[in-house]
């Protein structure tokens, strides 16, 4: 198996690259955005099928450990779990399956809100064990959810706002979403 390649990328595809590695072009399924002649190391999982070979490629191996558990949830296939990753900051997910977010996870193409509650049910015990920036403890766990909803209610989408409003519970933690409503809007006032 292959477990990590080093090169520089040769060509960008819809949704993969071609990386020269010693004069040898591997085509690598990856969530993540190169530029041509960009050198870059990637974590390689290999995804066997009856019909074809494929390599999904990931720049750390918190990557390639999140592809591995949303792939492992049953109806999430590499496709699914690639348009997942490519929508979805990691950090983002992990807090939405933690904290029960089907909407968030959602937004990504080719998921249903069945889907998203699937993986937060199959995942939600496991995200613990992924490292990730984003702190929350219970009690913000319910606040996110309800800032997200009474910003969307506002007219917000919510890939707009989810990083932002996760950033304004993490730093607030005992602010409720009366509190967090204002903050939000004055950061998003700013950010125009």
């Amino acid at each position: 198996m292959i477990g990590k390649l080093q090169g520089f990328v040769d060509y960008i595809g819809d949704g993969f690259i071609i990386l020269m590695v010693s004069g040898v072009g591997y085509k690598v399924y990856t969530p993540e955005i190169f530029a041509l002649k960009d050198n870059i190391s990637l974590w390689i999982e290999t995804v066997v099928r009856e019909d074809s070979i494929r390599l999904f490629g990931f720049s750390n191996l918190a990557g390639q450990n999140l592809f591995n558990m949303l792939t492992g949830v049953s109806g999430v296939g590499p496709k699914v779990a690639m348009a997942i990753m490519g929508t979805i900051k990691t950090d983002t997910l992990l807090t939405a399956i933690a904290t029960g977010d089907a909407k968030t996870i959602a937004t990504a193409p080719g998921v249903g809100k069945k889907v998203a509650e699937k993986i937060i049910v199959e995942l939600k015990s496991k995200v613990g064990g992924v490292s990730f920036s984003t702190s929350f403890d219970k009690e913000m766990a319910g606040t996110l959810p309800d800032l997200l909803s009474a910003l969307e209610s506002l007219g917000y989408k919510r890939m707009d706002i989810v990083d932002m409003a996760q950033k304004l519970v993490s730093q607030n933690p005992s602010a409720d979403v009366a509190k967090l409503i204002p903050m939000a809007l004055k950061e998003i006032s700013g950010n125009k």
